[in-house]
């Protein structure tokens, strides 16, 4: 099997939705930020601090070649900036299927954003009602790269267990049953 790599913006559930796509096929997970941090035995912000972000893309290019090699065709979550640098769009669609999860309903991203931003070291500083504006011209940016994914998949309803399981069994059924 081949890996499945989950790639979107902040907040669009790529490790929730992991989680529970591993729980449900038996399938590895990974979340590429916690693999980078174990390999490195700092945080991405620690590393960011002392080494940079070169130092860091480096890394995550690393821990992603080694996530992508897991044996069974591991299920992996991106950083949302992963795509976006170096060939790293090019790696995953080359060795396995990537999919664009995306946040249809906007309401709903900018509530998981507003409630987690003090994790979220881009958009921690900002007030509440300038993360909008920010996440615009941020996704923006990133969308050309996003786009490159084999497929999109909508991630809107994450918000309960049942919201999770139902956008669990209906991922499954369009990318694992064939």
């Amino acid at each position: 099997m081949k890996p499945i790599f989950l790639i979107g913006y902040m907040c669009s559930g790529k490790t929730t939705l992991g989680r529970a796509l591993g729980d449900m096929t038996g399938r590895a997970f990974v979340d590429l930020d916690d693999l980078i941090e174990e390999r490195a035995g700092c945080t991405v912000k620690e590393i960011f601090a002392s080494e940079g972000e070169d130092a860091f893309r480096r890394r995550e290019r690393e821990a992603l070649a080694v996530a992508a090699s897991a044996p069974g065709g591991a299920i992996i979550a991106c950083g949302g900036g992963t795509p976006c640098f170096g060939d790293n769009m090019d790696f995953m669609n080359s060795c396995g299927t990537t999919v664009h999860l995306i946040v249809s309903d906007r309401g709903r991203l900018l509530n998981r954003l507003r409630e987690g931003k003090a994790k979220r070291p881009l958009i921690a500083s900002l007030a509440d009602g300038e993360i909008e504006d920010f996440i615009t011209r941020q996704m923006a940016a990133r969308e050309p790269h996003y786009v490159r994914a084999m497929a999109s998949f909508d991630t809107s309803r994450l918000e309960d267990e049942a919201e999770v399981a139902e956008t669990a069994g209906k991922f499954i059924h369009q990318f694992l049953e064939s």
